[in-house]
């Protein structure tokens, strides 16, 4: 492929997903620990086109007798993996007092929750957290609408713990060896949780938040989650690992 070919190809993957020109981007702090949220809306200009592309995509089951994730996941477009990084990573040192900050590392599939509540494992009927390294962050952008639920955020009631750290989770997962879990999905995780937070799902918003938090998705009618991702509660779900310098 010659320079030119290859450069107006780059040019068009960039454009496959550009970003609204009026996306909109609030933060706030939440629970005791102040940690922060950060909210995008309206992120990709046309987002009917990312949602075409996972039709066109191929899910898996991802999760098994241990847990996981509580449905199906697919590849998602690289491009669109880093237009959202190069908007989030200087936002991401601001909001989070990092200072400046580069990637290291970002996965990203497509997310499809599909798995009625009795079909739960515990491990997927508890808040939860994605890793307990601080620099790592979830990045979720919901390609649903409110009837799918969102995303919320909780405070362990034994330990007080909002956020999980090396340090703390020896403690954490001793008291919870004595605790139960909930019927089906998490609601407002009582007795062993309080729900701090959250953020209803909406076709085209962001979310950010550290990976350590605890927190879990919501979903207050599985009678519609869907296989489908014209239909079902789908989203694009990034780790994204940084480093601080």
């Amino acid at each position: 492929m010659s320079s030119t070919v290859a450069a107006r190809y780059a040019r068009e993957m960039a454009q496959r997903f550009p970003l609204a020109a009026r996306l909109s981007l609030t933060g706030r702090r939440i629970g005791q620990e102040g940690e922060p949220l950060l909210i995008v809306d309206r992120l990709l200009e046309r987002p009917g086109d990312l949602v075409a592309a996972a039709v066109d995509s191929t899910f898996l089951p991802a999760h098994g007798p241990a847990g996981g994730y509580p449905g199906l996941r697919a590849e998602a477009p690289l491009d669109y993996v880093e237009a959202v990084v190069r908007l989030l990573c200087p936002v991401l040192g601001e909001a989070f007092g990092l200072g400046k900050v580069s990637p290291v590392r970002a996965e990203c599939n497509f997310s499809l929750v599909t798995l009625p509540p009795a079909a739960l494992v515990p491990a997927q009927r508890v808040p939860h957290v994605d890793t307990v390294w601080p620099l790592q962050f979830a990045v979720l952008h919901y390609l649903c609408g409110p009837e799918h639920g969102g995303t919320a955020f909780f405070r362990h009631r034994a330990t007080g713990f909002e956020t999980l750290s090396e340090a703390r989770l020896p403690a954490y997962e001793q008291v919870r060896a004595g605790e139960g879990v909930a019927d089906g999905y998490v609601a407002d995780g009582t007795p062993w949780f309080d729900r701090t937070d959250g953020v209803t799902a909406a076709f085209n918003r962001l979310v950010v938040y550290r990976s350590c938090l605890l927190h879990s998705g919501t979903i207050p009618n599985p009678a519609i989650l869907s296989a489908d991702p014209r239909n079902g509660r789908l989203t694009a779900n990034i780790f994204l690992t940084v480093r601080q310098g």
